[in-house]
């Protein structure tokens, strides 16, 4: 058998060794409702009637991981650079305590285990070697309709695994899917419950949201479904009013070409959510401190760089270049029209050449204390004049830096220059 190439290849050919050892195996998931959607997947699960210590055995030892053994699944390693796939054995699940997951599994078949997954569109099967698709669910006739639908009782599904009420909204506004009426009204009757899911998986649920070109109508989607209150309540009586600021807030997230977690996310809380406010609700999500500390720094800038035209070109400038100055930008076009000055002066000093636009420093606070200058406290703002001297193009060299140091430092207090 030929060593896999693809990650398509690589699930199929682990398809293919479990049909040839006796066992029944089928693609499962998310690859078969992308497959079905011209989508083409970024990973693959299998499903199978082998137990998880048959699995093992048939692959090996050494290729495969028994991290979620528990919950009969094996992961099959494969050479670099395929990714493993998750292999999982046929399962009904017992009664779920935490609202995340089952207390016990049993091992079942196709159709049993296809009852138990959470979205008739994410309950398909798919046999590669037939080309066929194995629907128990209906969810074949659901992507055709663009429907979202729970499987079975929808209240039911939820109260299993509250992150369903999250996941609703990412797959419905991800895939262009409207709310089946009953999965959407289990959502807004049981939204309070889904605060007792993790801040780092709601967090990572609306990383996801925001970060995806629908982003715009998983915000709203998020609205209607009522999960605004228990997941962003600083947001939640805008969009229950559907304000200005809210609806500011869907355009923005509309308009942005490509999000970051901090852009998404500045786009969605900015003028309903300021700095500090946003820092704990950054820390609730738990966002990495990269995340937290950019959207915190695009929240603040972004009303400084809409008043672009009139802004001091040092001042402007240190924006520019700043490392977040890609995501601010997009977020500027966003927030405003394409002829505003604001932009349009942005979109003019960033096609500037490099040199021009950030010059290195003619002095550094090296330089400063080499040549016996020490401002004390005054040291760091003395640098910023020097720099915002020498932007404005009143200082071109060294030496006339040196000078401009030491005249300003004359002129403050002795006292404070210790």
């Amino acid at each position: 058998m030929e060593t896999p190439v693809s990650q398509r290849d690589f699930a199929l050919d682990v398809v293919r060794r479990l049909r040839d050892a006796g066992y029944d195996a089928l693609w499962a998931g998310g690859c078969v409702r992308d497959q079905l959607l011209g989508i083409p997947p970024k990973d693959y699960d299998v499903a199978t009637s082998a137990r998880p210590e048959q699995v093992r055995e048939l692959f090996g030892q050494r290729r495969t991981l028994a991290i979620g053994a528990s919950f009969g699944v094996i992961s099959v390693l494969a050479r670099k650079p395929l990714d493993p796939i998750e292999v999982a054995t046929f399962r009904t699940d017992g009664t779920y305590l935490d609202g995340r997951r089952p207390e016990s599994v049993a091992f079942s078949d196709a159709r049993h285990d296809a009852q138990r997954r959470d979205f008739t569109v994410n309950g398909l099967f798919f046999d590669p070697i037939a080309e066929e698709v194995v629907d128990y669910v209906g969810g074949v006739a659901d992507l055709e309709a663009r429907v979202l639908r729970a499987i079975g009782d929808p209240q039911q599904r939820f109260a299993e695994d509250k992150l369903r009420l999250l996941r609703a909204v990412r797959f419905a506004a991800t895939y262009s899917l409207a709310l089946d009426p009953a999965t959407l009204a289990a959502v807004q009757s049981m939204a309070a419950q889904v605060s007792q899911v993790s801040g780092e998986r709601i967090g990572a649920e609306l990383r996801r949201i925001v970060t995806h070109a629908s982003r715009a109508l998983g915000a709203r989607l998020l609205a209607q479904a009522e999960l605004m209150s228990p997941i962003l309540p600083e947001l939640a009586p805008h969009a229950a009013a559907n304000d200005a600021l809210w609806q500011a807030a869907l355009i923005r997230l509309d308009k942005l070409p490509y999000a970051t977690v901090a852009s998404g996310l500045a786009a969605l809380f900015y003028g309903m959510i300021d700095v500090a406010p946003m820092r704990d609700v950054g820390r609730r999500l738990k966002l990495s401190n990269k995340e937290l500390e950019r959207t915190a720094w695009l929240l603040a800038q972004l009303s400084v760089v809409t008043e672009a035209a009139s802004l001091p070109w040092p001042r402007l400038q240190r924006l520019l270049v700043h490392e977040g100055a890609p995501e601010l930008m997009e977020l500027l076009v966003a927030s405003l029209p394409a002829d505003d000055a604001s932009l349009v002066r942005c979109r003019a000093e960033l096609a500037r050449s490099p040199e021009s636009l950030n010059p290195p420093q003619l002095v550094t606070g090296d330089d400063l204390l080499r040549n016996g200058i020490r401002g004390g406290r005054h040291f760091s703002p003395l640098l910023e004049y020097l720099r915002d001297r020498q932007l404005d193009g009143k200082l071109a060299s060294v030496e006339e830096s040196l000078a401009a140091a030491r005249k300003w430092l004359a002129e403050q207090p002795a006292a404070d220059q210790r």
